[in-house]
């Protein structure tokens, strides 16, 4: 079982940057698929963005561009660089694992087995 602490969330104009990060208990975690998502106020969960056990990354459109996904397999931990943020993009951020090395779901919830619980990103215009 791994537990995921995510940290980072807060509160920022738009344009501006914030940085998330989500760490494991367990190092099996470092060759596993993991993803970003969230969640808005009445909104289904959507993924963000997807980082296999190999390395190969994967985004939302709406996020492509000005998102990135990486892992520090040392510290156990995943990042979300966001930059030129967006009102749309404030939500409950949320990361996930699985126990696989590749996403066979992509950045469909369905795949993800754990399961942070989630930092509030609120972006004011």
């Amino acid at each position: 079982q791994v537990q995921l602490v995510e940290s980072g969330g807060g509160s920022v104009q738009a344009g501006g940057s914030l940085t998330l990060s989500c760490a494991a208990s367990a190092d099996t975690y470092n060759n596993k698929c993991v993803g970003w998502f969230r969640q808005a106020p009445g909104k289904e969960r959507e993924g963000v963005a997807g980082l296999s056990g190999v390395g190969a990354s994967f985004y939302a459109a709406s996020v492509k561009g000005r998102f990135t996904i990486s892992r520090d397999s040392a510290k156990n931990t995943v990042y979300l660089q966001m930059n030129s943020l967006k009102p749309e993009d404030t939500a409950m951020y949320y990361c996930a694992s699985t126990d696989r090395t590749f996403c066979v779901t992509f950045l469909g919830p369905s795949g993800y087995n754990y399961w942070g619980q989630g930092t509030q990103v609120t972006v004011s215009s």
